[in-house]
């Protein structure tokens, strides 16, 4: 087996197990839509116009009820690359399909229509909201299987008092404080929280890999996720 197919069976795993027609696949491809929700959400409030926001929220929900209704990924091959990159399309998709209903709707005698600015539906800095919130996603579901962790370990105390060291709110935190907290040293609190980060980078790592194609677009992935939060 050669390096490329030896990534391929541990790699793009979430993507993979999304396509086909089984029930396995069916919960794959909702955990995706789970972690996605916000970007696309994100993205579709920024396109569509002047609407209430239960409106956006229902355009998010129509458009993944439609993604989860589909047999899989089965028109996602391994040629088209990142699942970040794909999902946004389909928005787009999903997106330019809507306001042909609504222009359809209009011209029929429903006056009640919502437009969708063409600039702003192509606009860098909606991709740019879109691919924020992608990253938020990322960290987020990282840090929620480290406190998973945390939790079946019994040490849930320990994260919740190193926490601030992998979100930037330590800023006004003592080390010595939550060691004594903690009823450990300071040095044992130092370790502790490298070892947090260390998994925390692991986890966020391993998120990416399930999503993309090759070693080279982790790192690609990576090198972006920390660009877009800058």
């Amino acid at each position: 087996m050669n390096q490329s197919e030896s990534f391929h069976t541990t790699h793009w795993t979430r993507v993979l197990a999304a396509k086909g027609d089984t029930e396995d696949s069916r919960l794959a491809l909702s955990d995706l839509c789970d972690t996605y929700y916000d970007p696309v959400h994100a993205y579709i409030q920024y396109t569509v116009r002047d609407v209430p926001a239960d409106m956006v929220r229902d355009l998010t929900h129509e458009f993944f009820a439609g993604l989860l209704t589909r047999p899989g990924l089965d028109s996602l091959e391994r040629g088209r690359g990142k699942f970040r990159s794909y999902l946004l399309g389909a928005v787009k998709n999903f997106l330019s399909d809507w306001r042909i209903k609504q222009g359809a709707e209009k011209r029929g005698g429903n006056q009640e229509h919502t437009e969708v600015d063409e600039d702003t539906a192509t606009s860098p800095a909606n991709d740019a909201t879109y691919d924020r919130q992608w990253a938020y996603a990322v960290l987020g579901r990282a840090l929620s299987l480290l406190e998973q962790e945390h939790r079946d370990a019994g040490k849930l105390d320990h994260f919740e008092n190193l926490k601030p060291w992998l979100n930037g709110n330590a800023t006004e935190l003592s080390q010595a404080e939550v060691a004594q907290k903690l009823g450990i040293s300071e040095g044992a609190v130092k370790v502790a929280i490298h070892r947090l980060r260390k998994r925390f980078r692991t986890l966020i790592r391993s998120g990416i890999e399930e999503t993309v194609l090759s070693e080279e677009e982790v790192g690609i992935e990576l090198n972006y996720l920390i660009e877009v939060l800058r």
